[in-house]
């Protein structure tokens, strides 16, 4: 048997030769699909040698293992879309605050949690989309002027159980307080050509197929649809230009409380924030960036510029149960 300190110091050199090894690794959990994600990765890891280790699932499986792995855990971020959900991974107590001046001077404010508990990587307008066969751009104007009787029997939504419209009614929540949202959001439903789609995608085809006229999707999904098919007789319309302006949510990413290796979490973060990752992970997604010294791609950039709404993203996340009891009331399922 060997001697008591002999023993002590192999295994202090196996900890802590492990943990310099590990540590130049970093572990995401993320709800984004590999095809997006990958390349920013691959960069990363080309430029400093850290290796990125990367698990993709649904937000809420990813958000529950983390909270089940607890002190024990293995994943160093959490990167997913939508503030509603980061801002339930926060409410969880799963996420830590990432204190860095470099993500504050990259991010502007109203794109990170006040917490600091996660940042915005890349942004996304939820907006109107029209037939152009069928709608002028001028007869729209406003999220809330879809609820007018002009649109009865000419609108496409997806469904309320995903989280995107669900942050949309809550921001329209905080602009307009309950009672008058509930008005808008009933008269959404009185105007629904059929029933609600599972996708976005389904929608645009939906409004391409003449089923509907009017719709309400992510950019993104439009870009990559009308990447395929240039002739799509699609169009998106910039909303509410004359108020508070369109809705932009986000996806992003925040440093998980027991993070085995916050540092290096940290650094790619503060990396993923900066100009050159903010341009190809934005252009791979068919995104714009969050940073805004990033320019939009030539293909994002073409559906012009607009005015986007300034309430905090999070504000989406602290009014989601509100917003759900509200299309409950609605109808809107």
């Amino acid at each position: 048997m060997l001697p008591r300190k002999p023993l002590l110091a192999a295994l202090a050199l196996t900890l802590f030769g492990g943990t310099a090894q590990a540590a130049d690794e970093v572990v995401v959990y993320s709800s984004r699909i590999d095809e997006l994600i990958k390349p920013v990765f691959d960069a990363y890891t080309a430029k400093t040698g850290v290796k990125i280790k990367f698990i993709t699932d649904k937000e809420a499986p990813l958000m529950q293992r983390i909270k089940a792995e607890g002190d024990n855990g293995v994943a160093d971020l959490l990167l997913t879309v939508d503030a509603g959900n980061l801002w339930q991974a926060e409410q969880m107590g799963i996420l830590q605050p990432i204190k860095s001046d470099i993500i504050d001077q990259n991010i502007p404010p109203q794109y990170r949690a006040s917490s600091h508990d996660w940042t915005g990587l890349s942004l996304r307008a939820r907006t109107i989309i029209y037939s152009t066969e069928r709608v002028k751009p001028e007869e729209l104007s406003t999220y809330e002027a879809l609820a007018d009787n002009q649109w009865e029997g000419r609108l496409c939504l997806r469904t309320a159980k995903k989280v995107y419209n669900q942050s949309l009614t809550a921001t329209l929540i905080e602009t307009h307080g309950e009672a008058k949202t509930e008005q808008i959001v009933k008269g959404w439903v009185n105007n629904l050509s059929t029933d609600v789609f599972s996708d976005d995608n389904a929608v645009i085809q939906a409004i391409e197929a003449g089923q509907c006229d009017v719709g309400v999707v992510n950019t993104y999904y439009y870009g990559r649809l009308h990447k395929q098919n240039p002739n799509l007789p699609v169009k998106i319309f910039w909303p509410n230009q004359g108020d508070r302006g369109v809705h932009v949510n986000l996806s992003g990413i925040g440093l998980t409380k027991h993070a085995p290796h916050p540092e290096a979490a940290k650094k790619l973060v503060e990396w993923m924030t900066g100009e050159e990752a903010q341009k190809l992970f934005a252009d791979i997604n068919q995104e714009f960036p969050a940073n805004p010294k990033v320019k939009p791609s030539e293909e994002v950039a073409a559906w012009g510029s607009f005015k986007a709404d300034s309430i905090p993203v999070e504000i989406a996340g602290k009014r989601q149960a509100e917003a759900i009891r509200l299309m409950d009331r609605a109808g809107y399922n």
